[in-house]
């Protein structure tokens, strides 16, 4: 996306957070965003801000969504991608429906980072990052039997990577996500 801030870009004339906080929101009790830089640019969300202490990737944030979670008494967290605004209403019923950690899979792909992560795996997934291991979300989750769960529409896991991503996404049916 050229280096922009892809939270902030404009789908139906809302940034893409805003898209995922609306499918998220109604599912869990409460939500935080993982994200380095100012927080300040996320101030019109009234949400706490959780840096990396340690960026490495998608599992950094985890780690600190997953610290965080702990502190507040929480049982797991369940992680979604900024740049996937199509999410299905019933992701957190299903993810926490596995019995444990679980990831999306739809239309034979793994969608690692929408996960649901027990707040038990703060200390093993601290232990992998600083293992010195490529932090790569599927072998933390191999490692830890996370489990596959299906959705049936691959289309609500579409990941907006490039401009013309978000272009096709503006082209839908009803014009926003």
């Amino acid at each position: 996306m050229g280096g922009a801030d892809k939270a902030l870009l404009p789908l139906g004339g809302r940034p893409l957070i805003a898209h995922v906080l609306e499918r998220t929101l109604p599912q869990v009790e409460s939500v935080v965003i993982s994200a380095n830089g100012d927080p300040a640019r996320f101030s019109a969300f009234s949400l706490p801000v959780l840096p990396d202490d340690t960026p490495m990737g998608p599992l950094s944030g985890i780690l600190a969504a997953l610290e965080y979670a702990r502190g507040e008494g929480a049982d797991a967290v369940i992680s979604v991608p900024v740049d996937a605004p199509f999410l299905p209403s019933d992701l957190a019923a299903r993810l926490t429906g596995a019995g444990g950690a679980a990831f999306a899979r739809a239309g034979g792909r793994d969608h690692n980072a929408t996960a649901l992560w027990p707040v038990a795996l703060a200390g093993p997934l601290a232990d992998f990052l600083a293992s010195g291991a490529k932090p790569k979300i599927a072998d933390f989750a191999a490692a830890h039997g996370a489990v596959a769960v299906d959705f049936p529409d691959p289309a609500a896991f579409e990941n907006l990577n490039r401009p013309e991503d978000l272009a096709r996404a503006e082209a839908r049916p009803g014009g926003r996500a």
